[in-house]
């Protein structure tokens, strides 16, 4: 979509008068949704209601989610038709399901990942589509700076992964020059980013590029430093299917993975860790100083669908103790009720 062209409020909400001083906007996101399988692992009653358990727990004034697979009819062109691909995996779900997306309260989903071209260019071309005619703004293509309005604030976000097509994760001097343009056309500049190894066992983060199947998918901690230099106000990342910790650089936050918010159909493994996710809210003032935040805890039921941990939190629990280990001093605090705070 081009920059600017899809409001980010959405229109069941009163408009706010130009003159209206606002002090912060919240911006919540959850990390990779996966809504079934078409054609034989669709969700229940068609994935009416899918987002219902979960969805009080998004609203904020952006609300974003990274779209893990292609909204999109059989194109006869699957990444999985070959034989060098014997383990591979290709989501689609109908393009009428922009609709469970936009009914949940999202308004903007990030395409920079290993998925949303399960199905080709053609299949990229139809979830696109999907996405406009629901009214979603979407980013993730090379060079895609993607700029929103909410409450008067102009809002880029860029997506990035270590696959053709996208900003790379792995040009580091590449994505602090897209960054940097999108810091001219905006107030606040958001990274969603693709990137790191996955697994039950890649819930840590360490020094050094994280390789998985061959695939070199970034280095996080040095790639998301690099873009808070180049002018980036909050980093969400996803990609290792597990939970990882968060910390602040030069005051602003960094979440290294949110999880696997949704795998309809069973798509998305359940196993141990794999099925804790949450939602990351975070308030921005215009000038992108960090004036609070909080994580709600979620998880995949036995069917794959996003259900609310309002008994356990244990997403909440798994990111505060992932924080305190990895980032010690620069570690977000995370509190019993979920808030976040820069460190002392």
């Amino acid at each position: 979509m081009p920059s600017g062209s899809a409001p980010a409020t959405a229109s069941s909400r009163p408009p706010v008068e130009e003159s209206a001083a606002v002090e912060s906007i919240s911006l919540s996101a959850t990390g990779d949704i996966i809504m079934g399988d078409a054609p034989n692992k669709l969700p229940a009653k068609d994935g009416d209601g899918f987002f219902d358990s979960v969805a009080s727990s998004l609203t904020s004034d952006l609300v974003m989610g990274n779209l893990e697979q292609p909204l999109t009819g059989d194109t006869g062109t699957s990444k999985c038709g070959t034989p060098k691909r014997p383990n591979c995996f290709a989501f689609r779900s109908p393009p009428a399901y922009a609709g469970h997306l936009k009914e949940a309260g999202f308004q903007l989903l990030n395409t920079a990942n290993n998925h949303s071209k399960d199905y080709g260019p053609q299949g990229y071309q139809n979830t696109v589509a999907a996405l406009e005619g629901a009214g979603l703004a979407h980013t993730g293509a090379e060079d895609q700076i993607t700029v929103v309005d909410v409450k008067g604030v102009k809002v880029a976000v860029v997506g990035f992964s270590p696959y053709a097509g996208a900003n790379n994760v792995n040009d580091l001097p590449a994505a602090a020059a897209v960054v940097s343009a999108a810091a001219e056309k905006a107030d606040l500049v958001v990274v969603q980013v693709h990137m790191g190894a996955e697994g039950s066992d890649k819930n840590h983060v360490k020094s050094g590029n994280e390789t998985y199947f061959g695939e070199n998918r970034g280095n996080p901690i040095k790639f998301s430093r690099n873009v808070i230099d180049a002018g980036a106000d909050l980093v969400v990342g996803h990609g290792p299917h597990v939970l990882r910790g968060m910390e602040f650089y030069k005051g602003k936050l960094i979440a290294y993975s949110l999880g696997n918010f949704a795998g309809g159909g069973r798509t998305l493994s359940r196993d141990g860790i794999l099925k804790y996710s949450g939602v990351l809210h975070v308030s921005l003032t215009k000038e992108g100083a960090f004036t609070g935040g909080k994580f709600v805890s979620t998880y995949l039921d036995d069917l794959g669908v996003p259900t609310r941990d309002k008994t356990n939190e244990r997403g909440r629990k798994m990111v505060a103790d992932l924080s305190g280990s990895d980032f010690g001093d620069d570690a977000a605090v995370i509190g019993a009720d979920g808030s976040i705070k820069a460190p002392a």
